[in-house]
């Protein structure tokens, strides 16, 4: 008997040996300067990823969840103050607003994408007094409706703080980069993202001069000059060894999501074959219990930070035990909604956002990484697929 391929959920190693000299003359440059914070490798990196994103600004700064922090504290937000944004997503969305005594409004999920739903975000709007900044998350990689996102903050007079820690790359609806609208835009360099670091890192985009001089200030304690200080700020400042190795791989970037979009292309075949649809048909319609990804028509692109596939509640951690037996790694994202958080309880009734609380059920990322080969996609698909035959 043959052994089965192990599939990790994200091998760095293998991107690693891609890189292994480059990576190492960049590290060793950095070494040999002795210039470790900020300077002219985050500057560099600043002016590389603003003409990425199409942004006239970048600020480079400590960590994805520091860029949400410095965009709210750019805009003055605080105690009192309202925040609306989804209740699935990653922790640091929420935390970001909370943690300037600010209260993060929850709002629900579109089931196809996964991103914020717009007609959830007005019905929450309409029970606050204090509204300040709309943060929307491009989820898994995926660009939300910005059309209808700018329209509804307009009407509100709301400035838009979007969260693309997942989608580097992605575009939307109009073929525009995320980061690319006069919104600020916040990404993560953690090493799991499409674009990760050697450790933490995060960049913030934006279109206005002056708040891009602000959030370069607050990122250094709000110091300028140095030792002079006009406001409160917090240590967020870039490491060098981190700008040169995210200069590195930012080459390589446009590849890696080609080899992505390759990769999640050859799952959707495997699994349409076995009779899957995608995500715009719900479980409950029957057939194959499996629903891949929906796919943006051209010119918008899904850079699949995840490739994430729903299957009904009652099969979702079975399958995960399945496919780690089989090797392949998986992770759920998320499985707990944020207003369902033990921290965001408040004592009063959590509100309902039903299509978040599925999602938390039902969803489970399998691997999609641009290294994968063809038979370890093979593998990973033919395991899913036999499980959910045996057990639907």
């Amino acid at each position: 008997m043959g052994t089965h391929p192990e599939v990790p959920l994200l091998d760095l190693q293998a991107q690693y040996e891609t890189l292994r000299s480059e990576m190492e003359e960049a590290v060793r440059s950095v070494f040999e300067s002795q210039r470790f914070i900020l300077g002219d490798e985050v500057r560099a990196l600043e002016q590389e990823i603003a003409a990425y994103c199409d942004a006239p600004h970048a600020i480079g700064c400590a960590s994805g969840s520091d860029a949400l922090l410095l965009a709210l504290m750019a805009l003055d937000v605080g105690p009192g103050d309202q925040v609306l944004l989804p209740t699935y997503t990653f922790f640091a969305t929420a935390g970001s607003v909370a943690r300037l005594g600010a209260e993060p409004v929850f709002v629900d999920i579109d089931p196809a994408t996964y991103n914020v739903d717009p007609d959830s975000l007005a019905r929450a709007a309409s029970g606050c007094s204090r509204l300040a900044a709309v943060m929307p998350v491009h989820l898994y990689g995926q660009v939300c409706d910005l059309d209808a996102l700018e329209r509804f903050a307009g009407e509100r007079g709301l400035p838009i703080i979007e969260d693309a820690a997942q989608a580097i790359g992605a575009r939307d609806a109009e073929g525009r980069a995320a980061g690319s609208r006069p919104n600020i835009a916040c990404f993560s360099f953690f090493p799991s993202k499409n674009l990760g670091g050697a450790g933490d890192g995060g960049m913030i985009t934006c279109h206005d001069e002056a708040l891009a001089d602000k959030l370069a200030v607050l990122r250094v304690h709000g110091s300028k000059p140095k030792y002079h200080h006009q406001l409160v700020g917090i240590n967020s400042r870039l490491d060098a060894l981190q700008a040169a190795v995210l200069r590195v791989k930012l080459r390589h970037l446009e590849r890696w999501h080609l080899a992505r979009a390759e990769n999640a292309d050859r799952y959707e075949d495997l699994f349409r074959k076995a009779g899957a649809v995608d995500s715009r048909t719900p479980l409950a319609d029957g057939g194959l219990p499996l629903r891949v990804p929906s796919r943006p028509a051209p010119p918008a692109r899904h850079v699949f930070n995840q490739y994430v596939l729903r299957v009904p509640a009652q099969l979702r951690d079975p399958l995960r035990e399945h496919l780690g037996g089989q090797g392949v790694g998986s992770e759920v994202y998320y499985p707990i909604p944020l207003h369902a958080q033990a921290c965001f309880q408040t004592g009063q009734p959590s509100p309902a956002l039903p299509v978040s609380e599925a999602a938390a059920l039902e969803t489970i990322a399998i691997p999609i990484y641009p290294e994968l080969r063809a038979e370890q996609i093979e593998h990973v698909a033919t395991c899913t697929v036999d499980f959910l035959e045996r057990n639907a």
